[in-house]
C-alpha cells in the first residue's frame, strides 16, 4: 500500500480573496509602517470585512491614511515626530525635489543656450530670463557642492568602520557613487554631439561657456517631446537613444542614493541645521530660476525655431512649480524641527 499524501500545509495555502483584498488597502501604508503595524491592521480590517463586506468610505479612509502616513515619512506634514528624523526626512525631500526641478530646468536652459549660440533673441525680457537661470543654476551648484562636504566626510567615516550598522549608509554611498559616475562619464561622452557646437554666439563669449552647455545638454537628453514622435526618435544614433533610455535610471539611482545617505548617515544637530539653511538658500535660487523660465515662455515662448516653447516646455514649468512647492514645504518643516518654534 502507498502512503497517503501528506496534508497541504495552511501556511502555503495562498489566501483567500478577503484577504487578498485587505492586504491591497494596506499597501496604502509605507513599508515601514507596515513592518510594524501592518499584521494587527490586517487583522482589524478582516473583523470591518466581517461585518461589512463592502464600503467605500472604509477604502477612501484607508487610502487617506496611508497617504498621510507617507507624507509623514518625507517630511511633509505637521505631525509630531524625533527633531532630527523629522529634519532627515523633510531634507531628503528637498534634495529628491531639487533634483526634479534641476532635471527639467537644466533641460530648458541648454535648449535656450543653443538657441543663442546661433540667433540672437527678439525680446529683451528672455535675454533676463537667460541671465536669471542661469545665475540661479551657477548658485545652486554651490550649494550642492557645500551640502555634499560633510554628507561626504560622514558616508567615508562609514566604510572605515565595517559595521553592520552602517551597512545601509555603505550601499547608498555605492548607489549614489555609481548613478552619479554614469551621468557624468555618459554626458561627458555625448557632450561631442551637442547642437550648438560651430556657432557664433550672439551673446559675448565665455558667458555661457561651451563646455557647460554641452555637458548639460547631453545630461538631460531624456526629457524631449521625441518620445511622442517614435518616427522622428528612430532618425538618431541608436547609441544616442541607448543614452536618453539609460540616464534617467543612472540619475535616480544617483537621487536615491543621495536621499539614503541624508536619512542614514550621522549628522550632528549643528550639521542639520547647516544642511536645512543651504536648503533654504536652495529653495530660494530655484523660485528664482522659475521666475526666469517663465519670462522666458511669456516673453519669447512662442517665437520660431528653438527659442519656442512647447508642450515639453510647458509641462516642465508644471513639473518645476510642483518641485518647488515640495521643497519649501520639507525644508520649512526640517528648520522648525532643528531650530525650534519662532519666538512670539
Amino acid at each position: 500500500m502507498t502512503a497517503p499524501p501528506p496534508a497541504p500545509d495552511p501556511a502555503c495555502a495562498p489566501p483567500d480573496p478577503v484577504t487578498r483584498r485587505a492586504a491591497r488597502l494596506v499597501r496604502w501604508y509605507p513599508a515601514s509602517w507596515r513592518a510594524r503595524y501592518g499584521d494587527e491592521f490586517t487583522e482589524l480590517l478582516l473583523a470591518e470585512f466581517a461585518e461589512r463586506p463592502r464600503s467605500w468610505r472604509r477604502a477612501a479612509d484607508v487610502a487617506r491614511g496611508g497617504l498621510v502616513a507617507r507624507l509623514t515619512g518625507a517630511g511633509l506634514t505637521g505631525h509630531l515626530r524625533e527633531p532630527s528624523e523629522q529634519a532627515r526626512a523633510g531634507l531628503a525631500t528637498a534634495a529628491c525635489s531639487l533634483a526634479a526641478f534641476l532635471i527639467v530646468g537644466v533641460a530648458m536652459w541648454a535648449q535656450l543656450a543653443i538657441g543663442w549660440e546661433w540667433a540672437a533673441p527678439g525680446a529683451g525680457a528672455a535675454t533676463a530670463a537667460l541671465v536669471a537661470m542661469s545665475a540661479a543654476a551657477a548658485f545652486l551648484a554651490v550649494l550642492a557642492l557645500l551640502a555634499a562636504i560633510p554628507l561626504t566626510w560622514s558616508a567615508a567615516r562609514a566604510f572605515k568602520t565595517k559595521t553592520n550598522k552602517e551597512r545601509p549608509v555603505r550601499r547608498s554611498t555605492l548607489c549614489a557613487l555609481l548613478g552619479s559616475g554614469l551621468v557624468v562619464i555618459g554626458s561627458r561622452h555625448f557632450a561631442n554631439a551637442w547642437p550648438g557646437t560651430g556657432a557664433h554666439p550672439a551673446l559675448p563669449h565665455g558667458f555661457l561657456p561651451a563646455g557647460v552647455a554641452a555637458f548639460s545638454w547631453a545630461g538631460t537628453l531624456s526629457v524631449s517631446s521625441y518620445w511622442a514622435h517614435p518616427g522622428a526618435l528612430a532618425a538618431f544614433p541608436a547609441a544616442e537613444i541607448a543614452w536618453m533610455a539609460v540616464s534617467p535610471v543612472a540619475i535616480v539611482a544617483a537621487v536615491v542614493g543621495v536621499a539614503g545617505l541624508v536619512r542614514r548617515v550621522g549628522l550632528s544637530p549643528r550639521v542639520l541645521r547647516y544642511e536645512a539653511w543651504l536648503a533654504s538658500a536652495a529653495a530660494a535660487a530655484m523660485a528664482v530660476f522659475l521666475a526666469g523660465a517663465c519670462c522666458w515662455v511669456l516673453a519669447e515662448g512662442s517665437g520660431p525655431g528653438l527659442f519656442h516653447a512647447g508642450t515639453i516646455d510647458i509641462a516642465s514649468l508644471a513639473v518645476m512649480m510642483l518641485a518647488l512647492s515640495t521643497a519649501q514645504r520639507a525644508t520649512a518643516l526640517a528648520r522648525k524641527s532643528v531650530l525650534g518654534p519662532p519666538p512670539r
